[in-house]
């Protein structure tokens, strides 16, 4: 079977999340010994990684794909498997459609997004919903949320989990926490500074505690949107030291996360949850939120609190930061629970969903 594997997002100057999806299952379908043929491909001059490069820019090319179907890839292919859901290809002649949608932030939190990309987002999962034969997603929660959202059919979705991705380094922890002006013990949250990621309410909930325990704050993520909102939380002051990091390269950040006594992630809203896998690969007890994606991807291996309850993030944080037997617990179950999840199943799921629609 050939597929023609969209992978524009690697040349984006972010990524993301996206960007983690496509550079990873691409690898690991490669990698699979009963796998398919795998063909890339960009649109405009792309970095120069893929095997074939449509012409046109993404400003034109998208919009006519996600609108009309057209134009077609100018190779041969038997599927399709669209990555990012703001750009939805047509199927080859004879062939099938599968299409990755990851979340639908852009509807939840619209002023996160310019309206271009809003829109364009938008018009893609409906070229998804209407056209592909199946939609992957990285949870079930993501699946209800197309189905009540857009009326996707939950007959034609397959809930592709994905894995941890951020590499194991040799990254010394005290002088990277030097340099970040980090003292130890801390709790960490990994995320980009946004609303959604929920700084703010964890800010106050911690300080709740600060007066009780050693343990600093540390925000480890590029600034977002909404930064004033958090910079006026900051700036009231409180008990307790909150760090920001900053943006942070592969290795800072797995030595931040290596250092930290918890990881507290209480996002409002996600598609999966990735720094929860992160932090349970390297032994770290989590504080997750029940926002419907991140409990799935959590499961029973973290701390479970409402993100905006304040007084219930403040509550969690306590009890994973002070009682030691429910700190090794929660270690303990998150290796258990991280290792349930590798790139090698996210690809044998993905090969399944491509050898379904290809024998329909």
């Amino acid at each position: 079977m050939r597929v023609a594997f969209h992978t524009d997002q690697l040349w984006f100057a972010a990524p993301g999340g996206i960007g983690t999806y496509v550079r990873e299952l691409s690898a690991a379908l490669r990698a699979l010994p009963d796998g398919v043929d795998l063909v890339t491909f960009q649109v405009g001059p792309g970095d120069g990684s893929a095997d074939q490069v449509v012409a046109g820019s993404i400003r034109s090319v998208y919009p006519r794909w996600d609108l009309t179907g057209r134009p077609r890839l100018p190779f041969a292919a038997d599927l399709v498997h669209a990555t990012n859901h703001a750009a939805i290809p047509p199927a080859p002649a004879g062939g099938a459609l599968v299409a990755t949608v990851h979340d639908l932030a852009f509807e939840v939190f619209p002023r996160a997004f310019p309206s271009s990309w809003r829109w364009l987002y938008r018009a893609g999962v409906r070229a998804a919903v209407r056209r592909a034969d199946l939609i992957l997603v990285p949870s079930r929660a993501t699946a209800v949320d197309l189905e009540e959202r857009f009326g996707a059919a939950l007959d034609r979705i397959r809930v592709t989990p994905l894995a941890a991705a951020l590499p194991a380094t040799q990254t010394d922890v005290d002088p990277t926490l030097r340099g970040l002006g980090i003292d130890a013990p801390y709790v960490v949250c990994p995320a980009t500074l946004e609303p959604r990621k929920n700084q703010i309410r964890l800010v106050r909930a911690y300080r709740q505690i600060a007066p009780d325990v050693p343990h600093a704050l540390v925000l480890a993520g590029p600034d977002g949107w909404g930064m004033p909102e958090l910079e006026a939380e900051l700036a009231r002051g409180g008990p307790g030291r909150v760090v920001r990091t900053g943006w942070l390269d592969a290795g800072a950040l797995d030595a931040v996360y290596r250092g930290a006594d918890a990881v507290a992630y209480v996002s409002v809203y996600e598609g999966f949850g990735l720094p929860v896998l992160e932090a349970m690969a390297r032994g770290i007890p989590v504080l997750a939120s029940t926002t419907p994606a991140v409990a799935e991807t959590a499961g029973d291996a973290a701390a479970l609190v409402d993100p905006v309850d304040v007084a219930a993030i403040a509550e969690g944080l306590a009890s994973v930061l002070t009682d030691r037997a429910r700190h090794d617990d929660l270690a303990a179950r998150g290796r258990r629970r991280g290792a349930d999840f590798t790139w090698a199943a996210t690809a044998r799921a993905t090969l399944e969903a491509y050898r379904e629609v290809s024998s329909a």
